[in-house]
This record gives structure tokens, C-alpha cells and sequence, in this order.
């Protein structure tokens, strides 16, 4: 993951991609979607590896809500939200094997944890992978988005 390339993001974009993040997490609760679990990896994908600029919620942020809000007073760096959909990309990941290989515990556990990341991002704007980005080493974060 390259962090120079991507500028300061509006902390409201996270929260919306959180949000939709959610709403198709519990959809993969409900139906066990391995097809589900893998579109929602590769959304996170794009985020964390491509930039956040690739990310399809991000984009349909950016072209059609946030044209429809006032400017945002603030914006916080890329990096440690690029880190989160990293992580996100692993449990959806890890959600995705369990539920194509007949392991329907292991898709769950890793649904709902990404379930509940998600919904405190969305509900109270805490980014859990964020936070973790922010306490590692420094030396460690640069190896790890490097």
C-alpha cells in the first residue's frame, strides 16, 4: 500500500462506505453468501491496495453525496483508513473461505467481527482499524503500508 498518493480524505466518506459496508455484512449474516462475502473482500480490496479513490462506496460518495453536502471542515490522513480496509479485506477474506469451503462458523465469526467494526464506524464514527494504525510502531507502520 502506497500512502503518498492518496490526499486527506472527509472523515464523512468512511463513515458511509461504513454504513453500506454493514448493510451488506449483514446480508452475508443472513443468506451464509460466500459470492457476497468475496464482493464485499474485493470492495475492501480496492481500498486498501488500489487506493481509496478505487473504492466503489467511496466513489458514489464522492460523485453523488458529497456534491450534496457542505464542504468538509476537516479531513483526516488516508493511511490509517486504507489500513482498516485492510483489515476488513482479510476477515471478509477469511468470511468468504469459510463460507465457500462448507465452514459456516468460520464465515460467521469473521462476518461479525467485520460486522462490528463496521457498525461502530457507522454508528459512532470509530474506526477500529484506524486506532490500531495509530498505536503501532512507527517503524512497523511504515513496513506495513510501505
Amino acid at each position: 500500500m502506497s500512502v503518498t498518493t492518496d490526499p486527506p480524505v472527509d472523515p464523512r466518506g468512511p463513515r458511509f462506505a461504513a454504513w453500506v459496508t454493514a448493510a451488506v455484512l449483514v446480508a452475508v449474516l443472513l443468506t451464509g453468501s460466500a459470492w457476497l462475502a468475496w464482493a464485499q473482500a474485493a470492495v475492501f480490496a480496492l481500498g486498501a491496495f488500489a487506493g481509496l479513490r478505487f473504492s466503489p462506496y467511496a466513489a458514489f460518495y464522492r460523485l453523488a453525496i458529497a456534491p450534496r453536502l457542505a464542504p468538509a471542515t476537516e479531513r483526516e490522513a488516508a493511511a490509517p483508513v486504507r489500513f482498516a480496509q485492510g483489515i476488513g479485506f482479510a476477515l471478509a477474506l477469511a468470511a468468504a473461505i469459510g463460507f465457500a469451503a462448507g465452514l459456516p462458523t468460520l464465515g460467521m465469526a469473521a462476518t461479525a467481527f467485520a460486522l462490528a467494526a463496521a457498525g461502530l464506524n457507522a454508528v459512532f464514527g470509530v474506526c477500529l482499524g484506524c486506532e490500531m494504525y495509530l498505536r503501532l510502531p512507527t517503524r512497523l507502520r511504515r513496513a506495513l503500508v510501505a
